[in-house]
């Protein structure tokens, strides 16, 4: 009886002090972050279609183009693995992220000159999926801040924080932060 109780106790101690809800939640995090990219390369693989529609209408604003087409470049260039999170890889991630959605901001401004562009069922529609993918985008990131949260918090917060410390010594993982440019509306002139 005195072994069964022991076992039941040293059982119970074991799964509360996070020997394994660290691990789960680290799996989290990482499962979290690659559905934050997964939606990020969905923005990306729309926007070829997206420019190409806009080119047949919008020739002459062809650095807005271009500017969309850098953005997409530098973007898809910068990767960056669950494994290797940190503050600093975070930062670049979110900046050239950053650039591509107010190079996108831009073209949809400039898209609006143009009321035959508006009408065109090809630019609707990608226009439609690309707001679609915000909304997705938007909802990774926040389920992956919510993950990162859960797993800051069993590192960081006794008593699991303690067995992180003996065991499993793993570093908090960093959040979306946004940038000035991010948080300014939009500038629209017609």
């Amino acid at each position: 009886m005195k072994s069964t109780l022991a076992v039941l106790l040293l059982s119970f101690l074991l799964v509360s002090c996070g020997l394994q809800s660290i691990p789960q939640a680290n799996n989290a995090v990482e499962a979290s972050w690659a559905e934050v990219q997964n939606q990020y390369k969905r923005r990306s693989d729309l926007i070829p279609n997206l420019v190409n529609t806009v080119k047949g209408y919008a020739g002459h604003e062809k650095s807005t183009l271009e500017g969309v087409i850098a953005a997409r470049a530098k973007a898809t260039s910068i990767n960056v693995d669950a494994k290797d999170l940190n503050p600093e890889s975070m930062k670049k991630f979110q900046a050239a992220q950053g650039e591509l959605s107010q190079a996108l901001g831009r073209l949809m401004v400039v898209s609006e000159q143009y009321p035959q562009l508006k009408a065109n069922e090809n630019f609707q529609a990608l226009q439609s999926q690309l707001e679609g993918t915000e909304n997705r985008i938007t909802i990774a990131r926040r389920r992956y801040i919510e993950t990162v949260q859960e797993f800051n918090n069993l590192v960081t917060v006794f008593p699991t924080s303690l067995t992180n410390s003996l065991v499993h010594h793993m570093e908090k993982k960093p959040q979306f932060t946004t940038t000035e440019a991010e948080q300014k509306t939009p500038e629209v002139k017609f």
